[in-house]
């Protein structure tokens, strides 16, 4: 019985082999490069101090947006008026769930979420409004089955979490908008 051919495998690749894949990479990736693709940092607020006023007491609303303004380079939550330079006032921070859809035997079968929330800015010595009323309203429908009640409050508990955090998003971006205090 003839012997079959040996094939010879190198374990390692040539250094002509290893430059001509370095180089294919290198073209590959030059096109990602300039396309300006950057992480979102934190906003930068064209001023020094806020004051955060309005809010429910514990509101985890005004704790997370505590959090993005504080996070950000050039801005600190104060909590006197006296040292803020602007005074972002909530109107309305508020939690909405609604029935949507019920079966003929009653039985709920979908849930309307919403995060409602109303503010503006304005400049504490001259009450100048810097940002005049703005409502941001989010809302998710999600379906229910009474059998999983329990997975289905930890849904709902996770997309207010997920509302909030957009809601703040927006409302950093407004500050952040703001020419002169």
């Amino acid at each position: 019985m003839p012997t079959p051919p040996k094939i010879l495998i190198h374990p390692h690749p040539t250094a002509e082999r290893r430059a001509w894949l370095l180089a294919m990479a290198s073209l590959a990736a030059a096109p990602l490069a300039g396309c300006g693709f950057q992480l979102r940092g934190a906003q930068e607020l064209k001023f020094r101090t806020v004051q955060l006023t309005g809010f429910k007491p514990y509101s985890p609303l005004e704790k997370e947006l505590r959090r993005a303004i504080n996070a950000s380079k050039t801005t600190l939550v104060v909590d006197s008026g006296g040292e803020a330079q602007a005074v972002l006032e909530a109107v309305t921070d508020r939690r909405e769930r609604n029935v949507v859809a019920t079966t003929s035997a009653g039985q709920v079968r979908q849930i309307s979420l919403r995060v409602r929330f109303s503010f503006k800015l304005r400049a504490p010595s001259s009450d100048r409004e810097l940002i005049g009323l703005t409502e941001l309203l989010l809302g998710r429908d999600i379906s229910y089955n009474e059998s999983e009640a329990l997975a289905k409050e930890q849904e709902e508990a996770l997309l207010y979490r997920e509302m909030q955090t957009d809601i703040v998003s927006q409302t950093m971006r407004r500050l952040a908008a703001v020419s002169a205090v």
